[in-house]
């Protein structure tokens, strides 16, 4: 179910275009109350809507320009502590659990091809993993983004 409604959808076009606005321009960008803005962002704030502001800073700018994906097969009975000891591991950007082969995959970054190995070792060291295949980032074809998602949600002519 959508937490988010199509006004909020038009607040957030705004902060896409303009992400330093205040509340009382982003009320004029989109032609509402500034009290209805503030409301909104107020919510959001307190419902944890908005990913954090860490999501923003590239790897690469601090100094690991390098990205992979490490398919981690895990023994079921220990998954709980591998996720444990892999966000332990600062390179480790993100777990997600998945359907098929594997049972994780993890979003890494490192400095150089080097470093890449030094950390696939921390992932394979970790108690519970029983396989990893590592495959490198060649390419960034279509970087993360909501903002098509939030378009469509601020087009809707009914809020559902």
């Amino acid at each position: 179910m959508a937490r988010l409604d199509r006004t909020d959808a038009r607040i957030l076009q705004a902060l896409c275009e303009f992400p330093r606005a205040t509340g009382v321009q982003l009320a004029g960008l989109v032609n509402m109350a500034r009290n209805t803005v503030q409301s909104r962002l107020g919510r959001w704030d307190t419902e944890e809507l908005l990913a954090p502001f860490d999501r923003r800073v590239n790897p690469r700018d601090l100094g690991f320009p390098l990205r992979a994906y490490i398919a981690v097969v895990v023994d079921q009975h220990r998954l709980e502590s591998v996720v444990a000891s892999l966000g332990a591991i600062p390179e480790v950007l993100e777990v997600v659990g998945i359907s098929g082969a594997a049972d994780l995959h993890l979003l890494v970054a490192a400095a150089d091809a080097d470093d890449l190995y030094r950390i696939a070792g921390y992932v394979l060291a970790v108690p519970g993993v029983t396989r990893t295949t590592v495959s490198v980032v060649m390419h960034e074809a279509i970087p993360y983004r909501t903002l098509p998602l939030i378009e469509r949600l601020a087009g809707r002519h009914r809020e559902d």
